[in-house]
């Protein structure tokens, strides 16, 4: 008997000594990281049939093989058990668990707290006292909302300050347009605006006919007393309302609000699309694609659930699944939903009728992302095999780091460093060195500390720097090459390591190792591919060195002025934004700095303008 089919009784024996009660399990790899998390109604039933000889798919078959060890911790409800396990995968993050992707950069819809609130676009949410409206499926959507209600409602969309700007300028050409009712002519009371931003709220909630009902009853309350001037302003904006419903997508009756949640598995990759449905209209629609190292079933959906929820700000009454859980996961699901929205959610999967023709909808949507995410790492597959073939590589590179070194001089080198996770950029895993032990302008120096720095955290048990590089490019000849491989030889690492080497008119021209150079010249997808890569590292590396030495440059421009030192001069250009703002401000706007005095503002005011008599 193998080793692997030893570990595999052994594992099926623990599990099959497991109660059958609701917990989470835990799967570990022989090294103790965590690589998989679950929870189930009967651990006993759930965890063994991991380790039962039988059908199972290749993806779970892959990780099974993988496990070395797991635990289990009981619990008492299955609530309790699904809480667990999404608190476990927030926490451990495990390889082959679904989960949402960068979650903390989808933008939202901010009503801000100011005295006269706007609609902005943003993808943090703080705890300023704004309203929150989202996540949506990228900032197209969010603009496109923004600038309909803006249109619908009448709200301003200029970079003016209300109550400071009313009345000072005339008004811009969107109130001309009737786009916008004219908060700069003052002919707005703060009443009707925060009725007007109550209303935004609203139709953001998707309770557009409560809008329409409470501007109707406020309407003929104006008529009455004939204020016939804002009954108007009113009536028209519900004509707006109605033509805008008119324009949407409807799905539905009108005030329906829920969401379809569709699976579809595909061979080589899975796919969860989401339909929010308020008012009986589409209003956006996101797709989550998993590639085939995530184990994306309906046994694990529960949990990817409640992450896409936990985000939100508003969860409908009723969510409608492509798929079916079992009644006690359903149950569990309800009632974790519940708790957050803080009101009754049913989670159903119809079988019939609209509803259900809408979940095939739904399911459709999810496997047209997949043909094109299996189309699109079929291309790219096919240029990082050949990559790997021409230049000799052990193994398939699913991930490559490319390095480049830039300066303005000694005070200011620094390294960029770009990631390719199967031949697509991971912008997310970017990141910036500054030079710190080098003097002069050594650029074999500079790149040597930037991987001595990264290579550092290579036993990492977190993060992106705890990804192993299945090659690193540098931007640079064979001397970078042969810096580094002595770097690698005193650590003990063994990666595959190719210089990127320039023409005379500094674009790509070849590969080279240590010892020769690889033409890629007539490999025209590799080429390509290198060609990018080479630009993009020198894209970021350049630019961040830029933007450091333009904010460097603000400073000291501002700190040869009497009294200002580098504090001050940042919170000069923090308040005004920039050099030519300073300079077109008052003496009494710059006092009005904190931080900056009287004195201090007369000499800033005097270093820009002389005395100001000529």
């Amino acid at each position: 008997m193998s080793a692997n089919e030893s570990r595999r009784e052994y594992l099926l024996e623990k599990a099959n000594a497991l109660p059958l009660t609701p917990g989470v399990y835990i799967m570990h790899d022989k090294s103790g990281k965590v690589i998989y998390v679950g929870k189930s109604r009967k651990l006993k039933n759930r965890v063994s049939q991991y380790f039962q000889l039988g059908a199972k798919n290749a993806k779970t078959e892959r990780m099974t093989s993988l496990v070395w060890e797991f635990e289990t911790i009981l619990c008492d409800t299955e609530i309790e058990a699904l809480t667990l396990e999404n608190n476990f995968i927030k926490q451990y993050s495990p390889k082959y668990n679904i989960r949402l992707k960068d979650a903390k950069s989808y933008p939202y819809i901010k009503i801000t707290a100011d005295e006269y609130p706007r609609l902005v676009c943003t993808r943090r949410r703080e705890d300023d006292g704004a309203k929150y409206f989202g996540p949506y499926s990228g900032t197209s959507t969010v603009f496109s909302v923004i600038g309909t209600l803006n249109r619908t409602l009448g709200l301003p969309s200029c970079k003016r300050s209300f109550p400071r700007d009313i009345g000072r300028e005339r008004p811009c050409i969107y109130y001309q347009m009737g786009r916008c009712r004219g908060v700069c002519t003052g002919n707005v009371g703060r009443e009707e605006y925060a009725g007007l931003i109550r209303s935004a709220a609203e139709i953001l909630g998707g309770n557009t006919a409560a809008v329409r009902k409470t501007l109707h009853e406020r309407m003929m309350a104006l008529a009455e007393n004939e204020r016939f001037e804002e009954a108007a302003r009113c009536r028209d904006t519900i004509a707006a309302l109605e033509r805008l419903r008119e324009k949407q997508k409807v799905v539905g009756k009108p005030g329906e609000d829920h969401d379809v949640i569709a699976f579809y598995d595909g061979e080589s990759a899975s796919c969860v699309s989401v339909f929010s449905i308020r008012d009986g209209i589409l209003t956006d629609r996101r797709s989550h694609v998993f590639g085939a190292g995530e184990i994306a079933d309906e046994e694990g959906m529960a949990a990817f659930i409640c992450e896409q929820y936990k985000i939100c700000e508003y969860i409908p009454p009723r969510v409608l699944l492509s798929f079916t859980l079992e009644d006690g996961e359903r149950e569990a699901l309800e009632g974790y939903l519940g708790n957050i929205a803080g009101h009754k959610v049913a989670v159903k999967t119809p079988e019939r009728g609209e509803l259900k023709k809408l979940c095939e909808l739904a399911v459709a949507n999810a496997a047209d992302r997949v043909r094109e995410y299996t189309e699109g790492v079929g291309r790219d597959e096919s240029v990082l095999v050949r990559l790997a073939s021409i230049c000799g590589l052990e193994v398939y590179p699913e991930r490559i780091e490319a390095y480049d070194i830039s300066n303005f001089g000694a005070d200011a080198m620094r390294a960029g460093m770009i990631v390719c996770e199967n031949g697509k950029f991971k912008k997310s895993d970017y990141r910036n060195f500054t030079v710190k032990t080098v003097e002069g302008t050594d650029d074999y120096a500079a790149m040597r500390e930037a991987l001595s720095r990264r290579l550092a955290h290579l036993s990492d048990e977190d993060g992106s720097f705890s990804h192993r590089p299945d090659l690193i490019l540098l931007d640079g000849g064979r001397g970078h090459v042969g810096v580094i491989s002595e770097l690698f030889a005193e650590l003990g690492i063994d990666i595959p390591l190719l210089g990127m080497v320039k023409d005379d008119y500094h674009k790509t021209r070849a590969l080279t190792t240590l010892d020769s150079e690889i033409n890629i010249a007539r490999e025209r997808e590799v080429f390509t591919f290198i060609y990018k890569i080479q630009e993009e590292v020198h894209r970021y590396t350049y630019g961040r060195t830029e933007a450091s030495k333009r904010k460097s440059l603000r400073t000291s421009s501002l700190t040869v002025i009497p009294g200002i030192g580098e504090k001050k001069a940042k919170a000069l250009l923090t308040h005004f934004g920039g050099l030519a703002a300073i300079k077109s401000a008052t003496r009494e706007d710059i006092a009005a700095v904190n931080g900056i005095g009287e004195t201090d503002a007369g000499n800033v005011w005097r270093h820009f303008h002389g005395d100001g008599k000529n």
